[in-house]
């Protein structure tokens, strides 16, 4: 998949779901219960054991269905492994020049993490496709729309905090889509498996959003 390709699927999908702590016996029904939902962009973050199985797993097990990608990557080593487990994007939560040039160079899409305009530009100059505002719950959507005023062009998903009462506010202050964890893949639900409700979560968010894009 191209990064034009990744980047339609993130911004269709309007939510990355952000699956921190996964664990093999219950990803593929946490994924299949997100995709469900709605919510088609997956992140398996890097701090996960076994992350790059995950990715491979889920890879296989969705094909065409959704994208899947990793997250919280902090060096090109790791950005390289996952991408050869199958990973259709990266995320990170700062920014790391050689991530986005390891990413470039085979074809992947990247999303530093960023919270500066110093920050955005960098990462954009570098090759970024779109940038990670993060932790967003710090500066709010108001922060969101600050940097799209001087720097439009920037392709913005803010993720930490993002949930459904404020993703709404995000995508009207210009983000692009939203990156959530906690508050769209709870841990208790998957462990007491509970996937009907992720799916309604997802469901949810994916409401949210598309009424603000309205």
């Amino acid at each position: 998949m191209s990064t034009t390709d990744a980047f339609a699927a993130m911004r269709e999908s309007g939510v990355v779901a952000v699956l921190r702590g996964a664990q093999p016996e219950t990803v593929v029904d946490t994924a299949e219960a997100l995709v469900a939902g709605g919510v088609t962009a997956l992140e398996v973050t890097a701090d996960t054991a076994g992350a790059t199985d995950m990715i491979a797993t889920l890879s296989e097990a969705l094909g065409d269905d959704a994208l899947v990608g990793a997250g919280t990557v902090l060096d090109s080593e790791t950005a390289r492994a996952a991408i050869a487990a199958g990973a259709e994007f990266v995320v990170c939560p700062s920014f790391d020049e050689g991530v986005v040039e390891t990413c470039n160079r085979y074809g992947v899409l990247c999303a530093p993490g960023v919270m500066t305009p110093t920050e955005a530009v960098n990462a954009y100059e570098a090759g970024a496709d779109l940038v990670k505002v993060f932790p967003a719950k710090t500066v709010g959507p108001d922060h969101v729309a600050a940097l799209k005023g001087p720097l439009g062009h920037l392709e913005i998903m803010p993720t930490g905090g993002v949930s459904p009462d404020n993703a709404a506010d995000y995508i009207e202050a210009g983000a692009v889509c939203v990156g959530a964890g906690s508050a769209l893949v709870d841990r208790d639900l998957v462990e007491a498996g509970e996937f009907d409700a992720i799916t309604e979560r997802a469901e949810e968010f994916r409401d949210v959003i598309e009424r603000a894009r309205e």
